[in-house]
């Protein structure tokens, strides 16, 4: 179980992370609200790879098997979002799973630094 803490439940972005087995262990306010219709908190126990369909449900399988990150951005009902998927770990034992979605804002400013 991910201990609360106030920045995580009150992050404005959807947090959602599950152990190395797929099981949900955390999900903070703002996926609680986004998979409400799902059962929002009460998806906590249950595993995330019942929550997919068959070839959604393979690759997010073979990302936790290859312990590999997965970026991507989707529109949904008109709002832009880019979902993180990566690994987590504890020193250097591998823990699960950890998706961050964010809104990206339609006028979103992009720098280029050197």
């Amino acid at each position: 179980m991910i201990p609360s803490m106030p920045w995580f439940d009150e992050f404005p972005g959807s947090i959602t992370v599950c152990d190395p087995y797929g099981f949900i262990v955390y999900l903070n306010a703002k996926a609680a609200v986004t998979y409400a219709a799902d059962g929002g908190f009460q998806l906590i126990g249950t595993n995330l790879l019942d929550c997919h369909p068959a070839p959604d449900r393979a690759k997010l399988q073979q990302l936790m098997d290859s312990r590999q990150k997965n970026v991507y951005t989707i529109e949904k009902n008109g709002v832009n979002k880019m979902i993180y998927q990566s690994p987590w770990f504890e020193g250097t034992q591998y823990r699960g799973f950890v998706e961050l979605s964010l809104e990206i804002p339609l006028d979103l400013p992009h720098f280029i630094r050197s």
